[in-house]
């Protein structure tokens, strides 16, 4: 006699899923159209935008960039040259394509991850809700965000950039949050007893005194996402990632290091530039202490 020692889950849990997605796509469908369409708009703006830039320009931007957030000549002149690599390489159109994903991607992480990270700071019960949701977040495999994306929202850019934002947005969340109760208490309630009202303690004390702290989590948002391009290439991301795949699916080694060698670029020049300005941000702290 058999013992039947797992029960068959796979096909109720696989039936459950298909009729909640096909609920919200035939109520909300609308809806979620409303939200590609914008989100659509605005990366086309900022895509169209850097490849309209001449390259010269742009380069000379990133240097600028780079000096004003470190104050060091040298990291300038590098971050330049990493930016010139890229074109040397042929990847300048398609790395534009994925820069453009990535300052989309981080901007909606932004304006999501802030204020989420300022509530949690706020009130411990949002804090109890929101910490195991994003353990979630952080432990469920980048892959698999692409799914629910690409179901709601079809193939392309746009179910690309949602999933980049699940999967890169909780380090900015928790690091808000850190930042802003890590403010010393002496400080705000000084505040407060001059009459500051919650608002004006919030913009005027603990945002700027927590700064350094959320451009640590804008850093680490910005690397996630820019870890995703890869695998948003999957779904039609395009870009610097749909390089990498072509490379691999042809077993074309050079195509593969080029493409990979341009994220590379990438992601050292956009850390070192954010990281340095983070630590620019913590040495006024200090020196206004």
């Amino acid at each position: 006699m058999t013992i039947d020692l797992f029960p068959d889950l796979r096909a109720p849990l696989a039936r459950m899923t298909n009729d909640a997605v096909d609920a919200l796509v035939t109520q909300y469908g609308a809806l979620f159209e409303t939200i590609s369409t914008a989100i659509l708009s605005v990366l086309l703006v900022v895509e169209h935008g850097l490849r309209a830039v001449p390259p010269v320009v742009l380069i000379a931007a990133v240097g600028a960039i780079a000096f004003y957030a470190s104050r060091k000549p040298f990291f300038s002149v590098a971050a330049a040259l990493g930016m010139w690599l890229i074109g040397a390489l042929g990847m300048w159109d398609q790395a534009m394509q994925t820069l453009a994903i990535i300052l989309v991607a981080v901007a909606i992480s932004v304006v999501i991850g802030m204020p989420l990270g300022i509530a949690a700071a706020s009130s411990a019960a949002v804090r109890r809700i929101l910490m195991p949701l994003l353990d979630l977040m952080q432990t469920i495999p980048s892959f698999v965000y692409l799914i629910p994306a690409a179901m709601l929202f079809g193939l392309g850019k746009v179910p690309a950039i949602l999933a980049t934002v699940v999967y890169a947005a909780p380090p900015l969340i928790r690091l808000t949050d850190l930042g802003i109760r890590e403010v010393d208490y002496a400080v705000v309630e000084a505040s407060r007893a001059f009459g500051a009202t919650r608002w004006q303690i919030l913009s005027g004390v603990q945002i700027p005194l927590s700064l350094p702290a959320i451009m640590q989590g804008i850093n680490q948002t910005t690397m996630l996402a820019l870890s995703m391009v890869v695998i948003a290439s999957m779904i039609g991301a395009r870009g610097v990632g749909e390089t990498v795949l072509l490379g691999l699916q042809r077993n074309d080694s050079g195509m593969g290091l080029v493409g990979g060698l341009t994220i590379v670029v990438l992601a050292v020049v956009i850390d070192r530039i954010t990281q340095a300005y983070g630590q620019r941000l913590q040495r006024h702290r200090k020196a206004g202490a």
